[in-house]
Parts: structure tokens; C-alpha cells; sequence
């Protein structure tokens, strides 16, 4: 009989997902508790019906235009300075190979392989690609995590609008005085759901995950209602 071949052990790791997922989940999250709170802030202060869906109506365009904006600035600045590191490690490359050749293999060393081992690995890796094994093991910088400025913006600006849009349908479909009481209701009812996927999607504790994300904004969401009741009062006073 022919030997069995060893099966190929597939792995699927959930790194890969951390640049959009990271930004989605801030979108949406912040899409949920700024609008929600926006619209409980608004109503507080005694605002009509129609007043509380244009100021929600407003945060949501408002918001995602400035989720995008944010996102894409910061993590391009993240993207430029990955840039200028491989850049200065490429230069000292051609400058001095032997100096990184040991300093890779300090690395190696460092990490627990034997002396001679880590020589031998700095040798094949730098010999394949230089510049890719510094920028992996000296400078932490991998395809899987490197900064995507364009991606970023475009997910948080698009969860952004969808957590926004959610507490403004509750407006819209809940008609009468208790309106208030949904947008909150539902609020923490989707923040609770958006923590569990966010949680599933990245592999950690669901409940934990959704627990922390309601609390938070729980705590957001009361405290700008408090804020438009203040205000509110105090205008009318």
C-alpha cells in the first residue's frame, strides 16, 4: 500500500480582519451612541418631534462624513510612518548587511533559538527577502496588519451610517411621547447585538464583549439626556 499522505492543516486566524473590523465596529458603535444620544439630548430639552429626526438626520450625515475624514487621516499618518521605517530599514540594508544580519539574529536569539540556529534562519529569510524579515521580526510591521487608510474609511463611515440609522428608525416608526423610551430601549438592545458579532467576528467572549459596548454607551446615552434636560429647563426658565 502507498503511505497516506499527511493532510494539509488549514488554520484560519482573525487577524487578517483587524484593520476593517476595528473600524467598523468603532462606525457603528459611535453611529449608535452618538445619534441615539443626540436624539435623547434633543428631545430632553423639549424639542418637537420633527426638530429631534432633523438634529438625528444631521448627526448621522455629520458623523459619517467625520468618521471617514478621522479614520482615513489617522491611519494614513500610521501607513506613512510603516512607510518611512521599511524606507530607513532598507537604507541600512544596503549600508550595512552584516550589522543586520547579527541584529536579526539577536532577534532570533532572543526569542529562544540556539545561537547558531538563529544564524542560520537570519541567513535563509534575509537571503529570500531582506527587507520583509526585518520589517515581520524587527519592526513589527506584516501585510496582515499594515495600516489601509482607504479600507478604514470607507467601513467606518458606511457602520457609522448604519448604527445612526437605527435609532432614527425607531423615531420615525414609534410615533407619540414614548418614542424617547424605544430610542433607548433599542439602543442598548443594539449595542448589546453589535458587541456579540463584533465578538463572534473576531473570535473573544461574546458576552463579555456585549456587556462592555452596552454599559458604555448606556452611560453616554444618560448622560447627554441629562445634559438637553438641563438645558432645556434652563432655556425655558
Amino acid at each position: 500500500m502507498r503511505p497516506r499522505m499527511p493532510r494539509h492543516h488549514a488554520e484560519h486566524h482573525r487577524t487578517s480582519r483587524v484593520g476593517w473590523l476595528r473600524a467598523a465596529v468603532l462606525g457603528a458603535n459611535d453611529g449608535i451612541v452618538s445619534t441615539g444620544s443626540l436624539i435623547l439630548g434633543v428631545a430632553a430639552a423639549s424639542a418637537t418631534r420633527h426638530s429631534t429626526l432633523m438634529a438625528g438626520v444631521a448627526g448621522l450625515v455629520a458623523g459619517a462624513m467625520s468618521m471617514a475624514a478621522g479614520e482615513y487621516v489617522s491611519v494614513h499618518s500610521q501607513a506613512d510612518t510603516e512607510n518611512a521605517d521599511l524606507a530607513r530599514e532598507g537604507a541600512e540594508l544596503k549600508k550595512d548587511p552584516a550589522g543586520e544580519h547579527r541584529e536579526l539574529s539577536a532577534i532570533y536569539v532572543g526569542r529562544g533559538l540556539d545561537p547558531a540556529l538563529a544564524r542560520q534562519v537570519a541567513d535563509e529569510l534575509m537571503a529570500r527577502d531582506a527587507l520583509g524579515a526585518h520589517a515581520r521580526d524587527e519592526l513589527g510591521i506584516s501585510s496582515a496588519l499594515s495600516a489601509q487608510p482607504l479600507q478604514a474609511a470607507m467601513a467606518s463611515a458606511a457602520s457609522f451610517a448604519v448604527g445612526a440609522a437605527l435609532p432614527l428608525a425607531t423615531v420615525i416608526l414609534v410615533p407619540g411621547g414614548g418614542s424617547m423610551v424605544w430610542v433607548a430601549a433599542t439602543c442598548l438592545v443594539f449595542l448589546a447585538v453589535l458587541g456579540a458579532i463584533a465578538a463572534r467576528v473576531g473570535g473573544a467572549d461574546m458576552a463579555t464583549s456585549a456587556w462592555r459596548v452596552t454599559f458604555w454607551g448606556a452611560l453616554a446615552m444618560a448622560i447627554t439626556a441629562g445634559a438637553g434636560a438641563l438645558l432645556g429647563t434652563a432655556v425655558s426658565g
